[in-house]
């Protein structure tokens, strides 16, 4: 028997999102840095790779990474999340800010909440993941579904 899922995306099509999501963030972002607005000391993508790798790298590395990881969590909502609304978007959006805030800021050395460079990474931290929030949610919900098929699986 075959059931036609109309909640879900195919992989392919959440893996795009994500990607779309990630582009939409990485221009806004980089572009606010190219501008001076940026209090980072460098993107947190890129000071991650730098920490992983083990040395310096050119910022393309940087925007890998991120991409990455945007386009994983990405993923997990459009794919996993029972709820994939506004709130579970940003809900999603709140929780990585704060994993940034005590995760990844003190593994690259710049402290809790980035406190060893600046109080200003806490708000700045914060509009990058609420531009994540609303691009996952605006195109998980608006860009259409295609019905996927669910061979074998009860009415």
């Amino acid at each position: 028997m075959i059931k036609l899922q109309v909640n879900r995306r195919s992989w392919t099509g959440a893996i795009g999102i994500g990607i779309a999501v990630s582009i939409l963030t990485a221009i806004i972002m980089v572009a606010a840095t190219k501008a001076g607005l940026s209090p980072f000391p460098k993107p947190p993508s890129l000071a991650f790779a730098e920490t992983v790798l083990g040395h310096t790298l050119p910022l393309p590395v940087g925007l890998l990474f991120h991409t990455a990881y945007v386009t994983f969590w990405s993923l997990v909502f459009v794919q996993f999340f029972p709820k994939r609304g506004f709130w579970p978007a940003m809900a999603l959006a709140g929780a990585l800010w704060i994993v940034i805030l005590a995760v990844l800021f003190p593994l690259v050395g710049w402290g809790f909440a980035g406190l060893h460079v600046s109080p200003k990474l806490i708000p700045a931290s914060f509009l990058p993941h609420l531009l994540f929030g609303l691009f996952l949610w605006a195109l998980e919900t608006y860009i259409p579904r295609k019905r996927v098929a669910n061979i074998g699986g009860s009415a």
